[in-house]
């Protein structure tokens, strides 16, 4: 996989075998395909495009969405907080289009697996279409409501991005190896109160409820301030181990 790099920063990613057209102009396709990654390459209006290889945060940038997506703020709290590794095993729920799967899957590896569940028909099939874009093998997406039950065993994290997560804690509680995750995505307050009530009932230890804030600095000629903008509240991140 290729991605090409405009001269204003804007990036795209490469079909192979096919030309390339943006309002800075028109590359063809043999140019493309012998490209090699760090080549710069010329449209025939004379711009310069840097042929790039996209890494997991380019290509959740690109791909087709049609719904809001986990932010890189909240992922990697989740990947980080819960130790994910090579070969761990995860369940996901709440698909969406398949950002946090992705990331998931991007970090066990090809000795990991991650079982996403999505009861939505049609976001199981955009979050199948960016996975096999991606050319990732380890995820597999079941068009299925987790609430009917958890199939896999033998799980190292259980994320969930549902309205209700607490009324499936019992299975994920079965569901988990002793010293894994759970790990719930609350948007609204009294959604992470209710699961951590629910969560310490059940047992679980190290429970922990994280709002995570993202504040940027601007660098000028003047000095170096706080951006006026930040990224602010966008969900509560509750954190929950089974031992």
């Amino acid at each position: 996989m290729k991605m090409i790099l405009d001269e204003r920063g804007k990036k795209y990613i490469l079909k192979p075998g096919a030309e390339f057209q943006s309002d800075l102009g028109i590359i063809k396709a043999d140019v493309l395909d012998d490209a090699q990654i760090g080549d710069e390459v010329k449209s025939h209006l004379d711009h310069t495009f840097k042929i790039v290889k996209p890494n997991i945060n380019d290509f959740i940038d690109l791909m087709d969405r049609r719904c809001s997506i986990l932010i890189k703020k909240d992922i990697g709290q989740v990947l980080a907080h819960t130790g994910l590794g090579a070969g761990s095993r995860v369940v996901d729920a709440g698909t969406g289009a398949g950002a946090i799967a992705l990331n998931f899957g991007n970090v066990v590896g090809p000795e990991g697996k991650v079982f996403t569940y999505e009861i939505r028909e049609d976001f199981a099939e955009v979050a199948k279409k960016n996975i096999d874009n991606f050319g990732i093998t380890n995820i597999e997406v079941k068009n299925q409501n987790i609430k009917d039950g958890i199939d896999e065993d033998n799980i190292d994290l259980i994320f969930l991005d549902l309205p209700k997560p607490f009324e499936i804690f019992e299975d994920v509680l079965e569901s988990l190896n002793v010293g894994g995750w759970l790990a719930v995505y609350a948007p609204y307050v009294d959604q992470a109160e209710i699961a951590y009530r629910v969560a310490k009932k059940l047992g679980f230890y190290d429970i922990e409820i994280i709002e995570l804030l993202e504040r940027g600095l601007e660098v000028r000629q003047q000095g170096v301030r706080p951006k006026t903008r930040m990224v602010g509240h966008s969900g509560y991140l509750l954190f929950a181990r089974k031992l």
